[in-house]
């Protein structure tokens, strides 16, 4: 082994622990490899960047846009009429429509794009057959890997696969060369899950199977249980205050649905509406979470503590930093940006618009140059200017600190009383800090003043808690104490039934800008004017705290609010909406004009006008040009975490062959398989790619894969087409768990499909399918020596 081939092996071997462990996104990794191998002087620089004009890539995000165009133009709502049409009302009949229709889109469209563009429909079929959804939306996504197998552009991994033969000197693969094995495939998977596989769905009689009215969806993600009225006194602190102000929704993680008065109910009150006594506001959410919070209204103000004040004023000190434009910092929430467990210091205000925020600072993003107001000891606010992640640290003087920031007006003392439920709580679990914005700067207990306490300190009776906030929040939270709960809410309560208040089914779409956020960040009451009012994660509703969850594409959503406001969302392309609402249907006019440009598309490659990247880019272009969708659209439709990802790895495959590191690999392969003879090694070649298929992203797997293939070919002197296309077939067969492709994951959600659910089905499917490759390639592409 040269030095040149363990450094590929070892930048090999680090970049697949890196797309396992998924501690760093795949394109960012992707883009690690390509700068490695570039420094290292593995390849030139012109061959670094060569994945970015690879005809390959360029055909990848060709198609997306080419895909989006047939998606706009309606081609959705025309399949699903011919879908209802055709199918009948039997399950068999139903699945083999479902997947052979996803199945012949897929072959020319982006299957990620045609399981997005078929769920709607699926659902809603399900819907009126009263066919549960979770035995039709899981053959759909295996429909559409099945279907990428038919042809060159159905799945990147073929235009992959083709690429390398090329660069090895051998004739690429025609559009249509794929089509005799793909098409058996596809047939043979469609026949094994209509007749054996459906028995091994789930046949979860979901309420959106029994027809989606609002009560069975609050009976799905199990509103009821999390939905209670609370009772505003007449003589109590809150009245006269609004809804903002009495801070029940926002401390508390509670959504308020609706307000009742006077006998009449208002759904999704504004923040400015004032509260009156006899008020009765429905809101949903953990009731546990809100008597934990009421405990806090033990707590009694000292009015007078100079002393302790004045203690703690020559132990801490306050200063200004600004974030730096490289900090890792920059575009975390404040709440997980860790700057106490980084820095030991805590962060008071963030300035903005001319002065400092102080309030509701847990879900605001950092941006580079916020100036940020932090809170320390004395030798923790020294060392801020030791750290890369500030541009400057700005140290406040006494007098500096008075004109900036009114410390004195914002520190109170309240004091823990005898008998007091927080006592033996630490400062965690009392969600004093949580729950409203509360530093808490000093304890101090039995003569001794303990500065800047962590969330492990545990409180005592009779502890003294210099507390920096602002007092009337002391009063709020008295008013939570008086309160009266009744969790007895009755099922037909006008505020959910109301025409002005609505549910609706959703779940994010594959591209969505949204995944990753937590609900809390996207604020959903400020961005859409709705409510997210619950979350259905792998067949279970979500219970947790629901403002600290991240979304994840999968996820079945139930968004609340006023009709007119939710029919927006299907024009929103963050969503899928499940849910009929009575939406104006999609325009198709132009319908015939997408499907005629792709028709284009498919015979100039076919009668070898144009290649498929040249063939592919046009048609985008004739597609915008004649506004089946828009530059813009075009733009969103490419899946660029994709195109970054091959691109980045494609030098790696070049390196691989250059430096004899495929070589060496083949010869592994070779010495373990090599004297069975070359079908076992195919064989063995395909289930190392199937297994690897769940834990690698499958276009870098490909490219991986190819220069060893290519290597174990020719040691064995035959042309390498067979085991090339046996490859092909085994990356694009990815049945065995959610995340081995985004359309397994996309019908996780809205099916309330678990993880096990995938086994069970897929792995079936994936033996059915080797078997299948196995059977058909001597036919079709028989062994040949070189």
């Amino acid at each position: 082994m040269t030095g040149d081939i363990a450094l590929v092996l070892g930048i090999l071997a680090i970049s697949l622990i890196l797309f396992v462990s998924e501690i760093i996104r795949m394109d960012v990794v992707a883009l690690m490899v390509l700068g490695a191998l570039a420094i290292t002087g593995l390849v030139g620089a012109d061959d670094a960047f060569a994945g970015f004009s690879n005809s390959a890539v360029i055909t990848v995000w060709a198609m997306f846009i080419l895909s989006e165009g047939l998606t706009r133009t309606g081609i959705a709502d025309i399949i699903g009429r011919q879908v209802m049409r055709i199918a009948g009302r039997r399950e068999i009949s139903m699945i083999v429509v479902i997947m052979m229709t996803g199945a012949v889109l897929s072959a020319f469209m982006n299957n990620i794009g045609v399981a997005a563009l078929m769920l709607p429909v699926v659902v809603e079929v399900a819907r009126r057959t009263r066919i549960p959804a979770s035995r039709l939306l899981m053959p759909l996504a295996y429909s559409t890997l099945l279907g990428g197998l038919m042809t060159l552009i159905g799945t990147p991994p073929n235009l992959l696969i083709s690429e390398s033969l090329e660069r090895g000197g051998y004739e690429p693969f025609k559009l249509f060369d794929f089509t005799p094995m793909g098409a058996g495939i596809m047939f043979v998977g469609v026949l094994f899950i209509a007749l054996f596989g459906r028995l091994l769905l789930p046949a979860r009689k979901a309420e959106r199977d029994r027809g989606i009215s609002q009560r069975n969806l609050r009976a799905r993600y199990k509103l009821h249980e999390r939905t209670f009225m609370m009772r505003i006194p007449y003589n109590s602190v809150l009245v006269g205050k609004t809804l903002a102000e009495s801070r029940i929704g926002q401390s508390t993680g509670l959504i308020i649905l609706a307000l009742m008065r006077d006998g009449r109910s208002e759904p999704l009150p504004s923040r400015q509406t004032l509260l009156r006594g006899g008020d009765g506001i429905l809101v949903q959410g953990r009731v546990d979470q809100f008597r934990e919070l009421r405990r806090l209204s033990d707590l009694v103000i000292e009015r007078e503590a100079p002393v302790l004040k004045s203690m703690v004023a020559e132990k801490v000190r306050y200063a200004e930093a600004t974030l730096a434009e490289g900090s890792n910092l920059v575009g975390e929430l404040l709440r997980d940006a860790g700057f106490r467990s980084r820095f030991d210091v805590a962060v008071v205000g963030v300035h903005r618009r001319g002065g400092y925020r102080l309030t509701n600072l847990a879900y605001l993003p950092l941006r580079a140059g916020d100036r940020i107001l932090l809170q320390g000891e004395v030798d923790a606010v020294a060392q801020l200017e030791k750290f890369a992640d500030f541009d400057h640290v700005e140290m406040f003087t006494a007098d500096t600190l008075s004109e900036r920031y009114p410390s004195d007006e914002r520190l109170f003392v309240v004091r823990l009383p005898k008998d007091s439920a927080l006592s033996d709580v630490t400062l965690a679990k009392s969600r004093l800090t949580d729950a409203f914005d509360f530093r808490v700067v000093s304890v101090f207990r039995d003569s001794q003043l303990k500065v800047m306490p962590r969330g492990d300190e545990v409180l005592h009776q009779g502890d003294l808690l210099l507390i920096e906030g602002q007092t009337s929040d002391l009063d709020v939270l008295r008013g939570f104490q008086e309160l009266k709960i009744d969790e007895r809410v009755p099922a037909n309560l006008g505020a959910f039934e109301s025409e002005r208040l609505t549910l609706l089914d959703a779940t994010l779409d594959p591209r969505s800008r949204l995944a990753g956020k937590t609900v809390g960040e996207l604020n959903f009451r400020e961005r859409y004017g709705i409510e997210l009012a619950g979350i259905e994660r792998e067949g279970d509703a979500v219970s947790s705290d629901l403002a600290r969850e991240r979304l994840q594409i999968g996820d079945a959503l139930l968004l609340l609010g006023p009709r007119d406001r939710l029919q927006l969302l299907a024009s929103d392309s963050d969503f899928l909406t499940l849910t009929p609402l009575g939406q104006e249907p999609p325009d198709t006019r132009r319908a015939p004009l997408a499907a005629a440009i792709m028709l284009g598309v498919v015979l100039s490659v076919m009668l070898g006008y144009a290649p498929i990247s040249v063939a592919a880019v046009v048609g985008g272009t004739i597609m915008v040009l004649t506004r089946c969708l828009s530059m813009e659209q075009a733009y969103r439709a490419i899946d660029w975490r994709a195109i970054f990802l091959i691109a980045g790895m494609l030098p790696l495959g070049t390196a691989m062959q250059d430096t004899g590191a495929a070589t060496y690999l083949a010869d592994q392969v070779m010495a373990l398989l090599g004297d069975a003879g070359p079908w076992p090694v195919i064989m063995g070649l395909y289930i190392l790619t199937a297994m690897a298929t769940m834990i690698i992203p499958t276009a870098a797997l490909v490219v991986l894969m190819s220069p060893i293939v290519l290597s174990a070919m020719s040691d064995m002197g035959l042309a390498p087409e067979t085991a090339m296309m046996a490859v092909a077939m085994a990356a694009s067969a990815s049945f065995t768990s959610p995340i081995s492709h985004p359309a397994n994951i996309l019908v996780m959600g809205p099916g309330g499909y678990r993880f096990v659910d995938y086994l069970k089905v897929g792995v079936p499917l994936t033996i059915v399918v080797f078997i299948t490759v196995m059977v058909l390639l001597p036919i079709f592409w028989p062994l040949t020596p070189v």
